[in-house]
């Protein structure tokens, strides 16, 4: 044969794509063309698979076909009878499982597949999942007041211990579909989001913590952890959990390794975190700068689940109720209420803080450790008044070249003239403002 050998058979051509490659069958079906490996590079093997396959590119029905066509390339292995309510206890110890970082996620993976197992029937084989029950569960999901992201995370988790007993079902993994997923353009109509704290409510909530009427458990650790949010813009996790070790008061710097991203950050320690930080000193008796609420924070359960994180949290939003904020609202089409005012919320209020004093993104992207959503949220200024000139140019419209900082200049320049100052210093006054003389 010559190169790109092909050759015709009665139903479909043997071909190769190039020479001295692979051999594949090109056939039709239902004038949809498919086109199927012969795994060989040999041209007298390949002629014999393809033979073999006429009988069944030949068959009346799509259902047919596909059961052919398995078993003629070898996919339609032997598989072994599982029932699902033993498939978690083969799953726990299969050398393909997922290994979360966190008990909790571990947790989260069983109780996810155990609802499945409850909802589909325990006696059911594994085999006997098809892609149409995984859709019909997918639509069940979407009846029980999840969010979306929430929805996907279930999906996900039983698509992954699907595909490690891959070996107890045949075809392909029932949950592989993307149809299976929620789209994030469904919740576009909620405008409930986490809510950034105004300076005066931030200063309103350290008033309150010094507030000796209001009790709470570990006030004085959880004050430094408010503390530590508001200047370093850090994850409650990595306030509650931030060892001494991380803090070095001659250089006043904090380094954080974050428990999320595992990205590592270095913040300078502002002056008034820097006092509370040394009253901290006190009370030293272990590696935590907060030991009580990092000892609380790490409590685990009998299945050792953490819990520790929820009771902590807890703390943190009576704090926030102290100034009269509610921290979560009711959201329609939602079981569970949705967080607006919470720890994070410091987060996006130094983001906020930083953009409003003008800083580079770039620098609080080395802070936060993340170029977030939380940072585009309040750098989305940038470019405005560009934008601004582009639709006036195409509007026709006259750009004004006074920049607002000239204009400011201006009107407090009128503002001293009325005053009758001597004209040297409206003169000097002039020359700083307008970039002529320096100070």
């Amino acid at each position: 044969m010559g190169k790109k050998a092909k050759i015709k058979l009665e139903t479909g051509t043997v071909y190769q794509k190039e020479e001295g490659g692979t051999y594949y069958f090109r056939y039709q079906i239902k004038h949809e063309r498919k086109c199927v490996s012969l795994k060989t590079q040999n041209q007298e093997e390949a002629l014999e698979k393809a033979k073999g396959l006429l009988p069944i590119v030949q068959a009346t029905t799509e259902e047919v076909i596909s059961a052919h066509v398995k078993v003629a390339r070898h996919l339609a292995a032997q598989t072994r009878p599982l029932a699902l309510k033993d498939a978690w206890n083969v799953y726990a110890v299969h050398p393909n499982r997922a290994f979360p970082a966190t008990r909790h996620e571990e947790l989260s993976y069983e109780i996810t597949f155990m609802k499945f197992v409850r909802h589909i029937g325990e006696e059911t084989q594994i085999s006997a999942i098809t892609p149409s029950i995984a859709e019909s569960y997918s639509s069940y999901l979407k009846t029980t007041a999840i969010s979306v992201a929430t929805h996907n995370r279930k999906i996900q988790r039983i698509r992954k211990i699907f595909s490690t007993l891959q070996e107890y079902h045949s075809g392909p993994n029932p949950f592989q579909s993307s149809t299976l997923r929620r789209k994030s353009r469904e919740e576009q109509g909620n405008i409930v989001r986490r809510v950034a704290f105004t300076k005066e409510q931030e200063e309103a909530i350290l008033r309150e913590l010094d507030n000796p009427k209001r009790k709470l458990m570990n006030k004085v650790e959880i004050r430094v952890i408010y503390y530590l949010g508001m200047f370093t813009g850090q994850r409650l996790k990595d306030c509650v959990l931030l060892q001494w070790e991380k803090v070095d008061l001659e250089k006043r710097r904090i380094q954080v390794k974050q428990f999320k991203t595992g990205k590592e950050v270095s913040i300078p320690i502002a002056a008034r975190l820097f006092s509370v930080i040394q009253e901290a000193l006190k009370w030293k008796i272990d590696l935590y700068v907060c030991p009580n609420v990092a000892k609380r924070y790490k409590k685990v359960d009998s299945k050792g689940k953490c819990i520790g994180d929820n009771l902590v949290d807890v703390d943190v939003l009576r704090v926030i109720r102290w100034i009269g904020l509610e921290s979560s609202i009711k959201v329609e089409g939602r079981r569970k209420k949705m967080t607006v005012y919470g720890f994070h919320s410091l987060r996006h209020s130094f983001a906020s803080f930083c953009a409003e004093a003008g800083i580079p993104k770039a620098v609080v992207v080395s802070i936060l450790g993340a170029n977030s959503e939380i940072i585009d949220q309040f750098y989305t200024h940038v470019g405005e008044e560009a934008q601004e000139k582009a639709i006036a140019a195409i509007t026709g419209e006259t750009v004004s070249k006074e920049s607002d900082a000239e204009h400011r200049n201006a009107e407090a320049l009128k503002l001293l003239e009325k005053a009758r100052p001597t004209k040297k210093l409206l003169d000097d006054l002039r020359d700083i403002l307008t970039g002529r003389k320096s100070f």
